[in-house]
C-alpha cells in the first residue's frame, strides 16, 4: 500500500522507520535533513512538499505537536490538503484538540478524505519497539481500513469512538500521569523529609495499592538513579494536560484536580524551559522540600 508520512521527531521518525519496513511511504518533514535520514536509512521517498506526500497515497499519516500545526500543513497550495485525493483516509498520531479534530475531519470529508484521530502512548521506547497504544477517534469503516497499518507500529490497538475521540481519551490520559507525577513528588519528599528513604517508601507503595506507571517505572528508573533520559517533553505534557483542562470546561464540568496540576505543569514548565524530560519536573518539589530523592 502507498502510505505518506508527515512529521519525523522523536516518535515520528521510529514509527515511519516501523511503516517503510511494511510500505511503500513518502515523506515530508519540515526540517528535510530528517527526512532525507530517513530515506537513506529506510528506503522511502522524501518530497518537498506535504502535498506531494499525498499523491497517490491510500493512507497518510501525521505525527505533530498538536492540532495547530496540523492545520498549518493542509493549508496552502502545497498544503497537504491540496494533495489528498478522493477516498485517501488522513490519520491523525498528533496529541491534538478534540475540538479541531471534528472541524478537520468536517473539512475533509467535503473533499472526499476520511480522517481518523489516533494519538499514541507509550514513548520512543514504544514506537521503536512498536508496542504503542493507539487511541483512534472516528468511523468504524476508517478504523477498519487503518488498523492493519497501525500494526506495523502498535501493539493495543482501540476505536474508542468518533471523531476527537481518541484526542479526548489521550490528553485524560496524560492528565493522569502529571497527577500521578506531582501527588508523589509531593508525597516522597515529605517521606524524605520524616526520615523514610525514598527506594524504602516506593517499595511499600508499589507492593501496596498506591502504585501506578510513574511509582513503578518512572520513579524507579530515573528519579532515584537521577538519570533524567529526555523521552516525553515537559512542556508536551503541560501542552496535553491543558487539552484535558479546555475539554472539561467545554463540556461545563468542574476539574478541579486537572485545573491545578496544569497550573503546576505550567509553573514547572515556565521554571525550568521546554527542553526537558517531563519526569525532571520532580526536581522542583526536591528543591522545595530541601531533600534529594536519589538513592
Amino acid at each position: 500500500m502507498r502510505l505518506g508520512f508527515i512529521g519525523l521527531g522523536a516518535i515520528g521518525f521510529p514509527i515511519a522507520t516501523r511503516l517503510a519496513e511494511h510500505h511503500d511511504m513518502a515523506v515530508w518533514n519540515r526540517t528535510a535533513s530528517r527526512a532525507l535520514t530517513l530515506a537513506r536509512t529506510s528506503g522511502v521517498t522524501a518530497v518537498g512538499t506535504p502535498a506531494a506526500v499525498a499523491k497517490g497515497a491510500a493512507i497518510v499519516l501525521t505525527c505533530l505537536p498538536s492540532s495547530p500545526e496540523l492545520e498549518e500543513v493542509l493549508d496552502g497550495p502545497e498544503g497537504l490538503a491540496a494533495g489528498l485525493e478522493s477516498g485517501a483516509l488522513l490519520v491523525d498520531l498528533t496529541s491534538g484538540i478534540p475540538d479541531r479534530s471534528r472541524i478537520i475531519a468536517e473539512r475533509l470529508a467535503g473533499q472526499g478524505v476520511d480522517f481518523l484521530d489516533a494519538p499514541v502512548s507509550g514513548g520512543t521506547a514504544g514506537a521503536e519497539a512498536g508496542i504503542l497504544t493507539v487511541m483512534v477517534g472516528g468511523s468504524a469503516q476508517g478504523f477498519a481500513r487503518a488498523e492493519p497499518v497501525l500494526q506495523a507500529f502498535g501493539r493495543r490497538i482501540v476505536h474508542v469512538g468518533p471523531v476527537g475521540a481518541g484526542h479526548a481519551l489521550k490528553a485524560v490520559h496524560n492528565a493522569l500521569i502529571a497527577v500521578h507525577l506531582a501527588a508523589l513528588g509531593e508525597g516522597l519528599t515529605a517521606l524524605a523529609r520524616a526520615g523514610v528513604a525514598p527506594a524504602t517508601a516506593l517499595a511499600v507503595i508499589n507492593a501496596a495499592n498506591g502504585r501506578s506507571f510513574v511509582s513503578e517505572q518512572l520513579f524507579p528508573e530515573r528519579v532515584l538513579t537521577g538519570q533524567w533520559p529526555r523521552t516525553f517533553r515537559l512542556a508536551l505534557l503541560d501542552k496535553d494536560v491543558g487539552i484535558a483542562k479546555g475539554l472539561t470546561e467545554a463540556l461545563g464540568l468542574e476539574a478541579p484536580v486537572i485545573g491545578l496540576v496544569s497550573e503546576l505543569l505550567h509553573q514547572g514548565r515556565e521554571t525550568l524551559g521546554d527542553e526537558v524530560d517531563h519526569v525532571e519536573w520532580i526536581k522542583l518539589y526536591e528543591q522545595r522540600a530541601g531533600v534529594e530523592l536519589r538513592g
